[in-house]
């Protein structure tokens, strides 16, 4: 059950949809579960040191969770608050980074959804 306040970061469209339970994710699915395109995330990648996708046979990226959140950080920073690429850059490096509220609520809200899937198992 999804509430309005529990909204982090818009789309056109709505709320991104939930990160599912899975390890890797292909860069089609970031871009999907992220609403950037494959081509900005290559670029992130450059842009942004804490971004660094598993590179596997044929140079094919494999994203992690942690990754995806990081991919909704940066873009939060970026389409929502305005930053330019060196300020977002600046606020990840920055000792604030850790405590950074907007990933906090990210995480929170993802593992929220993932317990309420869980409940959702075990009373079938």
């Amino acid at each position: 059950m999804r509430e309005p306040s529990d909204s982090l970061i818009g789309t056109s469209d709505g709320e991104l949809p939930p990160i599912p339970g899975k390890r890797y994710f292909t860069i089609g699915e970031v871009s999907e579960l992220c609403g950037v395109k494959p081509h900005v995330l290559r670029y992130w990648e450059q842009e942004f040191p804490q971004l660094k996708p598993v590179k596997r046979r044929g140079n094919r990226r494999y994203y992690q969770r942690h990754d995806v959140l990081m991919v909704r950080q940066i873009r939060n920073l970026l389409y929502e608050q305005g930053f330019t690429i060196g300020g977002a850059r600046q606020q990840l490096s920055g000792e604030g980074a850790k405590q950074d509220l907007s990933q906090t609520h990210q995480i929170l809200r993802q593992m929220r959804l993932e317990l309420e899937e869980i409940l959702h198992v075990l009373r079938r």
